[in-house]
């Protein structure tokens, strides 16, 4: 009794299913892990044909296969066991492998079916012969895409020389028109704005705000046109590798101060620009004109995107180290999403509206201030404000 306990004991817990038949395929005995992958009940499958765990067509030609063994004692699969498919209650499809041996018993034959689950194993090697077929795939356009490359780059070494003998003469021409523009729009610029100066002079006597208001947005105009020239002029010197730091020695309170009153006289009404500076020295050795356009220009845009009525700091700190120069503003601030193209050539941001601008001034200003060994940083939050810090080494 305790041998026949342990074998069951075994057969109900084993990992893969055991089914036992009789000679006519009648199905006797199933384990807990057979009945778990073929989803039925020990109850629905005893007494029935074990044909109804196979799906067609070895559904329909299992009693032939039994006949045929109990007649010609030829297997087909008792003894030496091959993979099958299986059908579920529900209907759907599994692979196994399934070992069948025949057992003599009470002067009967049974049956003994040992099935082990293949599913995952095929499901891994169909993930495999996947993942094999898109790697060949994969190698076969790499390579079809190095061939192409290869051709590409031969057929570029070829034109190579004529591109760079064509890319020199336009950049020869690119240079040349910029300073043409720069000099044939300058001429006529000027005597607008000394037009304009001379019309306000003139009509002084009349006191007509009209008159006043359209003077006011000629010079805004000419001023505006002029910054987009200087802006392209100094461009193309940056790009054509003219410009070179012409360090000097000078002190940066006279140099701020005379900033900050030529920048008061263009900002717009009751915007005041406080300058201070701290530090036991204010000598230091830079290029003054790159260092002037660098501070002009952020001075210039704190003005234009700040509004009336408020106040914009400017200071410098000389350290043991370096030289700070602060510029910081309360205006409409620099949207997060645009910050990190803030300092591409003709990038503004999204919220600059209908505010003129070229989108250059701060690209030359890194740039300048990178000939100078200096870096810049900024702060800023939508509506509350901009400040920029640049620091050169001493």
């Amino acid at each position: 009794m305790e041998s026949v306990a342990l074998l069951k004991a075994i057969i109900d817990n084993a990992i893969d299913g055991i089914i036992t038949i009789d000679e006519r395929g009648i199905i006797e005995s199933i384990n807990p892990s057979a009945t778990k992958l073929f989803q039925y009940t020990p109850d629905e499958v005893i007494g029935k044909n074990i044909s109804m765990l196979m799906p067609p067509p070895d559904r329909d030609r299992h009693d032939e296969y039994i006949h045929r063994y109990q007649r010609t004692g030829v297997p087909h699969i008792i003894g030496i066991g091959r993979e099958v498919t299986g059908l579920r209650k529900d209907g759907t499809r599994f692979p196994f492998r399934l070992g069948v041996s025949e057992v003599q018993y009470s002067g009967r034959k049974i049956y003994t079916g040992f099935i082990h689950d293949l599913s995952r194993e095929k499901e891994a090697e169909a993930r495999l012969v996947e993942y094999a077929g898109q790697l060949e795939q994969q190698v076969e356009e790499r390579t079809q895409s190095l061939k192409n490359s290869v051709l590409a780059l031969e057929r570029a070494k070829e034109e190579v020389s004529e591109s760079l003998e064509k890319e020199k003469e336009l950049s020869q021409l690119k240079s040349r028109f910029v300073s043409m523009a720069s000099h044939e729009f300058r001429t006529p610029l000027s005597s607008i704005q000394l037009s304009a100066v001379l019309i306000e002079k003139y009509a002084q006597q009349f006191n007509n705000p009209n008159i006043e208001k359209h003077i006011g947005k000629i010079k805004n105009s000419v001023n505006h046109l002029t910054t987009i020239l200087n802006d392209f002029l100094s461009l193309e010197k940056l790009e054509a590798g003219k410009v070179e730091p012409q360090y000097t020695t000078f002190d940066i309170v006279k140099f701020a101060e005379e900033i900050t009153e030529e920048m008061q006289m263009i900002a717009k009404q009751n915007q005041n620009i406080i300058y201070q500076h701290t530090g036991i020295s204010s000598v230091v050795t830079l290029d003054q004109s790159l260092l002037k356009n660098c501070v002009i220009n952020l001075i210039g845009n704190a003005i234009k995107y700040s509004g009336e009525n408020t106040f914009i700091e400017f200071s410098s700190e000389i350290t043991e180290n370096s030289l700070i120069i602060l510029i910081k503003d309360n205006g409409i601030g620099i949207p997060e999403a645009d910050q990190t193209h803030l300092f591409e050539p003709f990038f503004r941001a999204h919220n600059t509206g209908s505010i003129p601008g070229t989108g250059l001034g701060l690209n030359i200003v890194t740039r300048y201030a990178g000939l100078m060994n200096g870096q810049i940083h900024f702060e800023s939050k939508v509506n509350q404000g901009t400040s920029f810090t640049i620091s050169f080494p001493i």
